[in-house]
């Protein structure tokens, strides 16, 4: 697949490993620019590598003799052949950095790349719209390594908060165009109190949420409970890896963002249940419920 978008530089083209042979006959494959593979790890997890050459297919062909765990490749290069080497250098380190402080997906370069010698001002916030812009087009491939913002981080805490204590609606935390407003989910009785944003098209439930730190299974018996318990019980293992049980051993806090497929797994997973309705239980400041705020602008 080759992409890009109008009045931009750039080119983008992905395509998979069996594919190689092609890929490295196209004009973009013996271009300068870098590439990201993609593929699992051992575990089954996906796992990516960025890397940069004067002549991608070449490069390439050195990572299929000696790199075992990719399937895909994208090749990131310019239209108008204009991409240096010291170009390319800026944008592979740039982009380590962000996959690295987004932590979407692990990276399996061994080291960090310098970036070279420091680019001239005019060419350094050239490359920055060069990634802006290939933020936009890598989701539309299905690639969501450089997608959403840099998880927040909340502070270590070693004692409850009071149930009777709301999370506040800081500005820090509503900031950015391409977040949502602040919906919170707070169970009183039972000390859950969180709060989430859609974040780049993404439902994210937010650094410092209070969450149930056991999963309550439901009164009911049927297959369809029992494999959504299941399943619900595999992400809320996964959730609370990134969070921080409190003394009580009821609630845990989130120690930074967590995205979810959905306002529903979200909601399932912070009260410990198998299933939930998000679109009616998160709720903004003002009572807007979720499927409210969803459906604005909507006759």
């Amino acid at each position: 697949m080759a992409a890009e978008i109008m009045n931009w530089t750039g080119h983008v083209l992905k395509g998979t490993r069996d594919k190689l042979g092609e890929i490295r006959k196209r004009p973009e494959g013996r271009r300068t620019g870098v590439y990201i593979l993609l593929g699992e790890d051992t575990t089954g997890g996906r796992l990516a590598y960025i890397g940069q050459s004067d002549d991608v297919g070449k490069r390439l062909a050195q990572h299929d003799a000696k790199k075992d765990f990719w399937t895909e490749v994208v090749i990131v290069t310019s239209k108008d052949a204009n991409l240096t080497s010291a170009h390319v250098r800026y944008l592979e380190a740039s982009l380590v950095r962000m996959a690295k402080s987004l932590s979407r997906v692990p990276l399996a370069n061994g080291n960090d790349p310098s970036g070279g010698a420091e680019l001239p001002e005019a060419d350094a916030s050239d490359m920055d719209y060069f990634i802006e812009q290939l933020r936009i087009l890598l989701p539309v491939l299905g690639v969501d390594l450089f997608r959403g913002r840099a998880p927040r981080t909340a502070p270590p805490t070693t004692l409850e908060a009071p149930r009777s204590e709301a999370l506040p609606d800081t500005s820090e935390v509503a900031a950015g165009a391409e977040a949502s407003p602040v919906f919170h989910l707070r169970l009183a009785k039972l000390g859950i109190d969180a709060r989430a944003q859609v974040i780049d098209g993404e439902f994210t439930v937010l650094a410092g949420s209070l969450i149930s730190a056991q999963m309550r299974p439901s009164a009911g018996k049927s297959d369809g409970n029992t494999r959504n318990f299941v399943g619900r019980s595999v992400v809320h293992s996964k959730v609370m890896s990134d969070a921080s049980a409190l003394p009580s051993g009821i609630l845990a806090r989130l120690q930074r963002d967590i995205v979810f497929t959905s306002p529903s797994a979200a909601s399932a997973v912070v009260q410990g249940k198998a299933t939930a309705n998000g679109r009616r239980d998160w709720t903004t400041g003002a009572g807007v419920k979720y499927a409210q705020w969803e459906d604005r602008g909507v006759e």
